[in-house]
């Protein structure tokens, strides 16, 4: 220890050729994760096609459709808007976090959020997403009441949405708490 009470750094030790080339690897090895982001990409696709479907349904059914039927739609499309939502969070923070860095100036038209969100907030950011899908899910059940879901399986879908629910609120409080209860970003 010096006079300050700080510690000296010790030098770099010089590593070993093996474990060089076996630390290059490790690090080279996140690359494998682009291809997952990619086919999620292609999912993305898939649900743009499947919304383009939804879409093109609700407006065919529209005029003869009663109001319930309506709010159903609407729920449905808002349902597939927030999956692929989700899918977009998983990609760019992923990608971000565990594969590359990505350059927003190069991007002016880039969001903000997606280059600043960390592990915490994908987490926190995925579960807010599955408990408003989730929400509207036990929705579309309650406008369904009176024919296709009984009560059995109305009970199942609310508390599955209460423990994604609780789960999310556990989730936030232990990142409160494991950060010193500040609630500052990560």
């Amino acid at each position: 220890m010096g006079v300050t009470g700080e510690t000296k750094p010790h030098p770099p030790k010089r590593a070993k050729p093996v474990e060089r080339a076996l630390e290059s690897v490790l690090f080279n090895s996140r690359w494998l994760m682009a291809p997952f982001y990619f086919g999620l990409v292609i999912s993305l696709a898939v649900l743009l096609y499947k919304f383009g479907l939804l879409l093109y349904e609700f407006i065919l059914h529209a005029p003869q459709a009663k109001e319930s039927d309506i709010i159903l739609g609407v729920l449905s499309l808002i349902d597939v808007t927030l999956t692929a939502n989700l899918i977009l969070i998983v990609v760019f923070s992923g990608y971000e976090n565990f594969v590359s860095r990505i350059d927003p100036d190069e991007h002016p038209d880039w969001p903000a959020w997606m280059t600043k969100v960390d592990f915490a907030g994908l987490k926190q950011k995925l579960l807010a997403s599955i408990v408003a899908i989730s929400a509207i899910q036990v929705l579309k059940a309650f406008m369904h009441l009176d024919s296709a879901y009984d009560s059995n399986r109305l009970a199942w879908l609310i508390g599955i949405h209460l423990v994604f629910v609780v789960s999310t609120l556990l989730l936030a409080l232990s990142d409160r708490l494991s950060h010193g209860g500040n609630g500052s970003d990560h």
